[in-house]
């Protein structure tokens, strides 16, 4: 099984980079992290942003794979603590579908990325930039998958 998180953003820092190359390489070869960028449009002064957000939803569409579970994170979703992601985690093994993790630009998601979504995850109230979410789910899901291989790193 992949977990693919599409995100829109690219060329991100380097600590971004490190920080989430760090917990994707920790997962076990049956669940790989995989990261799909999509480019962001150009803001800028006096850019419509609705169709800045509609072109990202239209190209993240295309990048989830076919058969692929669903998953939008965003503001008004569930929230799960880890032992539930893990849970999560291992329904999606069970499954065996891969899973697609949506991550909007500035605006978020656009509408029709959330009508696709199977199941819509917030990972807190707080408000986080949108690279560091890149490095938060990529920890939760390794943590997750420490709980379900009984692995200490969750204590």
């Amino acid at each position: 099984m992949r977990i693919h998180l599409i995100a829109v953003g690219k060329r991100m820092p380097g600590w971004v980079e490190a920080g989430f190359e760090e917990y994707r390489r920790r997962m076990p070869p049956e669940c790989r992290l995989e990261l799909v960028e999509i480019a962001a449009g150009q803001r800028g002064k006096g850019a419509d942003l609705a169709r800045l957000q509609r072109e990202e939803g239209e190209k993240m569409l295309a990048a989830i794979p076919r058969g692929a579970e669903v998953v939008a994170l965003e503001a008004g979703g569930k929230r799960v603590d880890t032992e539930g992601l893990s849970r999560w985690l291992e329904g999606w093994l069970a499954g065996g579908r891969d899973v697609a993790l949506l991550v909007g630009g500035p605006e978020g998601l656009a509408p029709d990325c959330l009508a696709r979504a199977d199941r819509r995850w917030s990972l807190s109230l707080l408000t986080f930039p949108h690279p560091l979410v890149r490095i938060l789910v990529a920890e939760q899901l390794y943590r997750a998958m420490s709980i379900l291989k009984g692995h200490p790193y969750h204590k």
